[in-house]
C-alpha cells in the first residue's frame, strides 16, 4: 500500500481484454454483500442502453450509478464534436471528486476513466491529482484500457485484462447480456 494511506485500495483494470467493468461490477456485488454504499461513474459510455444500467437498480440505494459520457468517442455512432465529450469527462470528473470527498461511499468505480485519459478527454495530472486527495477509507477502482503509468504506479492493485480469443474475429457482433 502506498505510504501514508489508510486501509482503502486504488485498483486499477485495464487491458485490450473484455472484463474491466465487469470485474469492477463484481466488486459491487461483493461489497454491497457487506453494506458498503458504493458509487459509480461511467465516462465514456453514454449513448448506448447496458444492461448493467438496469441491473445495479437491483442494489439500489446502496448502489448508485450514472453514466457522464456522451457515448463512444470517434468510433461507431459517435457525431458529436470533441469539446461535447470533453466538456462531458470534466463534468464527470467533478462529480468523481465530489463523491469520493462526501464521505457517503465506501467504494467509488470511476469506469472507462482509463480510456478517457487515453483519448485526450480528461488530463492525466488532474486524474493523478484527485487520486492523490482520495480519502484514506475510501476505496476505487479504475477501468479502461491504456492506464498511465502514473496510475498505475499509485494503484495498490492492477490486472491486465488480456485479449486471447473473441468473438468478433469469427464476425459475431456484441450480444446483449454478454457485452452491453
Amino acid at each position: 500500500m502506498a505510504k501514508g494511506r489508510s486501509t482503502g485500495l486504488i485498483i486499477v483494470y485495464t487491458g485490450n481484454g473484455k472484463g474491466k467493468t465487469s470485474a469492477a461490477l463484481g466488486s459491487v456485488i461483493r461489497a454491497s454483500g457487506y453494506g458498503w454504499k458504493i458509487f459509480i461513474l461511467q465516462f465514456v459510455k453514454g449513448s448506448w442502453h447496458y444492461g448493467e444500467i438496469d441491473g445495479i437498480k437491483v442494489f439500489e440505494p446502496d448502489v448508485v450509478m450514472e453514466q457522464m459520457g456522451k457515448g463512444f468517442y470517434k468510433i461507431m455512432d459517435d457525431n458529436l464534436p470533441e469539446e461535447d465529450h470533453k466538456k462531458a469527462a470534466k463534468h464527470g470528473l467533478e462529480r468523481a471528486r465530489e463523491k469520493m470527498q462526501s464521505g457517503d461511499y465506501k467504494l467509488v468505480i470511476l469506469d472507462e476513466i482509463n480510456y478517457a485519459i487515453d483519448l485526450g478527454l480528461l488530463p492525466l495530472d488532474d486524474v493523478v491529482e484527485l487520486l492523490k486527495q482520495k480519502p484514506g477509507k475510501l476505496n476505487v477502482i479504475l477501468t479502461g484500457r491504456n492506464a498511465r503509468k502514473e496510475i498505475i504506479d499509485l494503484a495498490d492493485l492492477v490486472t491486465e485484462m488480456k485479449e486471447i480469443k473473441h468473438p468478433f474475429q469469427k464476425g459475431l457482433k456484441a450480444r446483449k447480456g454478454i457485452d452491453f
